[in-house]
């Protein structure tokens, strides 16, 4: 592969597979699999539930993912210079500004993942420092101690996009993605051999449909979200990662790929969190707080918890960062493209809008949750379904534009029956979780 250009000259390239694979994956594998999957699953059934799930990401997140890599890889582009670039002639100026509406929402998710970041940073500080298990409540209501916390987040973010696609983004994603790994791992085994784990195995791996049918809407619905919320399908973050690889391998093979590493990790995060729950008689349903509020106690009555707190939580501070530096990547790689700016410069300014953008998230506690409404039901969503509208009809890219690049390489092709599925299948359902947001409002 030719070398990356960090100040957008020559198209910036990924130095290897690999490096592509831990990138895109570690865009999608974030605080959705470890923070909202293992309580939404808790709230719906268990097991059932993440076999619904699993369906959706068939459904809806390998088409899309596939679509938003081969939009990028077709037009060497951002999402919003790719539209323009595709789109028929006659609905070119449409699809630009929609697609500048879709490259925004990055915007967005990062005025308040970068605040979650932060937290998480403070925690394993605390643990590496013995300084106990830190009153989550009292640190929502310390806005400098969170308000630094988020500035570090936004500052190693700037500082590895600013050294360039492959000696900053890929480089060091790669060591913080096999790292995650690594944690990973360590944490399962040490929870599968807590006394009373076995119950936790049970309801996370034995479907319960009772419980599933209780509230079936709300869990189908659950699992639609999920499964975009996961893989961060409808923002265009894939879409530049796929402007930077060659033509050498299917984009569906790299898709299916990239789900399986992100389906892994929030698989494997489920060994983690319910097994741990049921060793120490935690409520698995009990919402964002699972982590920042019950695991900590599970730690703080563990031998050893210390030590396990901050393995866990240096493992989720990893997890943030990989998508905060990815989705930074996206903001960074497309105003480059469409402004024709310095990778440093863009970069910086990027950091500092992003830091400017998040105060109000950390001095104002409603304002997250607002922003994760917005984003999680409307942005994404939205997204996704333009995006879906443009692969799919003639005033867009149209379909078979799309399969060829995505078939193009070596691997499998795009199967054919994705074709009638995204005409039609692909829209009710984005359109019903939209539905279903404004119902559960």
């Amino acid at each position: 592969m030719s070398q990356s250009s960090s100040d957008g000259g020559e198209r910036a390239r990924l130095g290897s597979r690999l490096g592509f694979l831990m990138l895109a994956a570690g865009c999608a594998v974030g605080l959705g699999n470890v923070w909202r999957f293992p309580y939404v699953v808790g709230q719906n059934g268990g097991a059932a539930f993440v076999l619904v799930y699993l369906a959706f990401l068939v459904l809806l997140g390998f088409p899309l993912l596939t679509a938003e890599l081969a939009l990028g890889r077709a037009s060497r582009r951002g999402i919003s210079g790719a539209m323009r670039a595709l789109a028929a002639a006659r609905h070119r100026r449409f699809w630009s500004v929609l697609g500048g509406v879709i490259f925004a929402g990055n915007f967005l998710l990062m005025i308040y993942y970068t605040d979650v970041a932060g937290w998480l940073l403070k925690y394993s500080g605390d643990y590496l420092r013995g300084a106990g298990r830190t009153d989550f409540a009292a640190l929502l209501g310390d806005h400098p101690t969170c308000a630094l916390h988020m500035f570090l987040a936004v500052a190693l973010a700037t500082a590895i996009c600013s050294l360039g696609v492959r000696n900053g983004v890929e480089r060091v994603t790669k060591v913080m993605m096999l790292a995650l790994l690594a944690l990973l791992g360590v944490l399962a085994a040490k929870a599968l051999t807590l006394p009373g784990a076995e119950k936790g195995l049970a309801f996370y791996l034995a479907p319960d449909w009772s419980r599933f049918a209780a509230h079936p809407w709300k869990a189908v619905f659950d699992a639609m979200g999920q499964a975009f919320f996961t893989l961060s399908t409808g923002v265009g973050c894939m879409t530049i990662f796929g402007s930077y690889v060659g033509r050498e391998n299917s984009l569906a093979r790299e898709s299916a790929w990239i789900i399986a590493i992100d389906t892994f990790v929030a698989l494997l995060s489920g060994l983690v969190i319910f097994p741990s729950c049921a060793s120490f008689s935690v409520d698995v349903t009990s919402g964002p707080g699972l982590i920042f509020i019950a695991l900590p106690n599970v730690f703080e009555h563990m031998a050893g918890g210390r030590v396990w707190g901050f393995v866990f939580f240096l493992f989720l501070s990893l997890a943030a960062l990989t998508t905060i530096v990815a989705v930074f990547e996206c903001i960074i790689g497309g105003l480059v493209d469409e402004l024709g700016r310095t990778r440093l410069r863009t970069a910086l300014a990027v950091g500092l809008s992003v830091a400017a953008l998040s105060l109000p998230t950390v001095l104002f506690e409603p304002v997250l949750g607002w922003e994760d409404f917005i984003f999680g039901q409307f942005w994404l969503p939205l997204g996704a379904l333009a995006i879906c509208v443009f692969v799919t009809r003639r005033c867009g890219w149209g379909y078979g534009e799309f399969s060829a690049e995505a078939s193009a390489g070596a691997g499998m092709r795009f199967p054919a029956v994705f074709r009638p599925l995204m005409k039609w299948l692909v829209p009710a359902l984005i359109l019903g979780t939209l539905a279903a947001g404004l119902a559960a409002r």
